[in-house]
């Protein structure tokens, strides 16, 4: 017998936004630790930009405290990956998997692209395309949750890592979720 889980899917999620920030200060909020810590549920990336260079995401000290009061605990690193093309400040693709469930980890690696267009000097277009080809349940946990479907979990996804991502740069302020 053969199921839709037995075929490998090629899925494909974009999110895009427009923020008042140029490509270049978005691009800095993309690669350094102290800014995806204000936006990326906590973490603090660390991308070596070069192509094959090791990409990781760490649980800063909110993240660990989120954790630390749900009563799970968090691996040193949350999320791993590679550097496939860094391009500053217009293009970075990378590989992403999630250390934090089994069953993601499972999956293996995914891919991130991130294109950033300037509109002008101040406005950029950020498209993020995550390529979660035969990675299911990889697909629901980027997803997000959303309001019909309450037992799904993985937060908002990149829904909400995008938005807190242009808050923080438009207005300084760390979105809480």
């Amino acid at each position: 017998m053969t199921t839709d889980t037995d075929t490998p899917q090629t899925i494909t999620q974009v999110y895009r936004v427009y923020i008042r920030a140029s490509a270049e200060r978005v691009w800095e909020a993309i690669t350094t630790p102290e800014w995806s810590e204000k936006y990326y549920y906590g973490t603090r990336v660390d991308f070596d930009l070069t192509a094959g260079g090791v990409y990781q995401a760490t649980p800063g000290p909110g993240m660990r405290a989120g954790a630390e009061a749900a009563g799970f605990d968090l691996p040193d690193v949350v999320v791993d990956g590679e550097v496939v093309v860094s391009d500053p400040p217009r293009k970075l693709v990378h590989t992403w998997r999630l250390l934090m469930d089994p069953t993601v980890t499972g999956e293996g690696f995914t891919t991130v692209t991130w294109d950033l267009i300037p509109v002008s000097d101040i406005i950029t277009k950020l498209t993020v395309t995550h390529d979660v080809s035969g990675a299911p349940a990889t697909a629901v946990m980027i997803r997000g949750t959303g309001a019909d479907e309450p037992d799904v979990d993985g937060g908002g996804g990149w829904a909400q890592v995008l938005s807190a991502l242009k808050t923080v740069l438009e207005t300084g302020e760390v979105l809480e979720v």
